[in-house]
């Protein structure tokens, strides 16, 4: 039997790409600085990069499946563009008071809940802690915290004035930062 692997646990907007209100469109996807070179270095670490995003907008009739599954291949083009190829993108479809059900629920998957980390264990037969989640909310780090994995918070989306809320050793400035850290820290 292999050994389990590693993994860093990526949100996804205001950490991947540019934090916009709603973003519906391919065309509106854009990367962060420095989220190639992080991934490159998390990747060729060994870590599985695994993507676990809220996208309550799904819930709230604001875009379909096809609109974030156009997104969600975009994203991964980009990263592939750049030699590294995400090992899966989850997303929480949900949202607790609004839309419709079965949209409309209280879930596992919808950080803070860790349910999207347990999924992406299971499927890949990751380790949870031996693994990262860099996120720039504080839900990001709860969902982390909850499912045993170390966690660290970027100043980039949310994290501009979420961070203020953290321990100073879990924020770092953006996702290269994030990828340094957690090598060394490995």
């Amino acid at each position: 039997m292999s050994a389990k692997r590693r993994a860093v646990f990526l949100d996804r907007d205001g950490t991947l790409n540019v934090e916009r209100e709603l973003i519906r469109s391919p065309d509106e996807v854009e990367l962060l600085s420095g989220v190639t070179e992080g991934l490159c270095a998390l990747s060729e670490a060994g870590f599985a990069l695994v993507v676990i995003t809220n996208q309550s907008a799904l819930a709230r009739g604001w875009m379909s499946p096809d609109e974030l599954t156009a997104v969600h291949e975009r994203l991964s083009t980009l990263i592939a563009e750049s030699s590294v190829q995400l090992d899966a993108i989850l997303h929480c479809p949900h949202h607790p008071t609004e839309g419709e059900p079965p949209l409309r629920a209280v879930c596992t998957c919808r950080k803070p809940e860790p349910g999207m980390l347990f999924e992406a264990a299971a499927e890949h037969d990751l380790d949870l802690a031996g693994s990262w989640i860099v996120g720039d909310a504080v839900r990001d780090m709860e969902a982390g915290r909850r499912a045993g994995v170390n966690c660290l918070m970027v100043r980039t989306g949310k994290g501009v004035q979420e961070c203020s809320s953290m321990d100073p050793a879990m924020v770092v400035d953006d996702l290269s930062a994030a990828a340094r850290h957690i090598l060394a820290n490995a």
